[in-house]
């Protein structure tokens, strides 16, 4: 399951990649799509492990 999680970030990330790349988003655009996904990607780790620590 955890690989599973990871290709799908990956993947998510190659999508980012591709999108700043056609749109032509500069270094700075870039940068901000990717902080937008890593915040995401965050928050999902986030409550993974507040959930194991409330559940168990």
């Amino acid at each position: 399951m955890p690989l599973m999680i990871f290709a799908l970030v990956a993947f998510m990330g190659y999508i980012v990649w591709d999108l700043a790349k056609k749109s032509k988003a500069g270094r700075f655009g870039t940068a901000i799509l990717f902080f937008g996904l890593g915040l995401g990607v965050l928050g999902f780790v986030i409550k993974a492990v507040v959930i194991g620590q409330l559940g168990g």
